[in-house]
């Protein structure tokens, strides 16, 4: 397959540090030294599936098509309000598109996981046109009195068109069960023969376990990708990097030898919007014109499981 349009679409409400200094013990140098983030796009009076609509449409008029011409939709979402419908089947009324749709959670990983799903299905010959969203919350996941955790996080809904060609050159898929160091667990609706104890609350990360885990599980399934396509670090134009951390980006361009101009990001000003957030620097450099046909990329993320994706890719739009 190859990548033949991108779109993207944020929440209007900007938070900066100094916005949260208000109600948390913290500050702007406490967060931007151990994150790197100095404001973050929040959801407020916008609903997810308008934000997730409208990434789709900029991605399909991108690619030059209209909302009947895409064959399958792929939606990474972590969580929404809905539990069902899926948000995929909402985008597709939303957008006016004829297609099946499913919905995947594998956390951060989402984005890359469907890329893969769908390079399978244009293999098979089931489908043309993929649309491949990720669009998430992960504000409505955590405490906004846990400083530890609330600072992180954006909202967003990222997309692309993908279409058969040759552009999607070689991935790797990894998980290892992992629960304790990240999850967010809530009770269902109660019934009269429930008699086992439930659990509620807001997201838990153990923040050193997560680094550790995120930076040796990226940098060595780029490195892997790397010595089967017979690559050298340099010849990857940019590292598309799951925008969780500043630090953990820092930490695998360090591991990979490299500068960071190879390793474009958005999380100073967008923080981590799980899934969404390869989908959302994808479109930004699209439509910045940095991306040149013939140009190699390397996306890699990651996320509770704990999942990893990692492809390699060459931009052919």
């Amino acid at each position: 397959m190859k990548i033949i349009g991108t779109g993207r679409a944020y929440p209007a409400k900007v938070v900066t540090n100094a916005m949260l200094e208000e109600f948390l013990a913290t500050s702007d140098e406490w967060i931007r030294e151990r994150t790197g983030i100095s404001e973050r796009r929040v959801i407020s009076s916008e609903k997810l599936e308008d934000m997730a609509a409208e990434a789709s449409r900029l991605a399909i008029e991108d690619a030059g098509l209209q909302p009947t011409d895409i064959d399958y939709i792929i939606c990474s979402n972590v969580v929404n309000e809905y539990v069902t419908p899926g948000l995929g089947c909402m985008v597709q009324g939303a957008i006016g598109a004829k297609c099946a749709c499913v919905d995947i959670n594998v956390a951060c990983s989402g984005f890359v996981y469907a890329l893969d799903m769908a390079d399978d299905r244009i293999k098979s010959g089931k489908a043309k046109n993929i649309l491949v969203l990720a669009a998430e919350e992960p504000t409505r996941m955590v405490d906004w009195s846990d400083r530890s955790t609330c600072v992180l996080f954006g909202d967003g809904a990222g997309a692309v068109v993908v279409s058969e060609g040759d552009g999607y050159l070689s991935s790797l898929l990894t998980t290892v069960s992992k629960r304790d160091c990240l999850y967010y667990e809530r009770s269902l609706e109660p019934t009269p023969y429930i008699t086992k104890e439930e659990y509620s609350a807001p997201m838990y990360m153990n923040g050193r376990e997560v680094f550790k885990m995120a930076v040796l599980s990226s940098s060595r399934s780029i490195k892997k990708l790397l010595k089967g396509a017979s690559l050298e670090p340099t010849d990857i134009k940019y590292y598309v990097l799951h925008q969780a951390n500043m630090r953990i980006i820092e930490a695998v361009a360090n591991q990979m030898g490299l500068g960071m101009e190879y390793f474009p990001h958005n999380v100073d000003y967008c923080g981590n919007t799980s899934s969404a957030s390869v989908a959302l620097l994808l479109d930004e450099l699209n439509r910045a014109g940095k991306l040149q046909k013939g140009d190699k990329l390397m996306i890699s993320a990651f996320g509770a499981g704990f999942t990893t994706g990692t492809c390699l890719l060459e931009w052919t739009k």
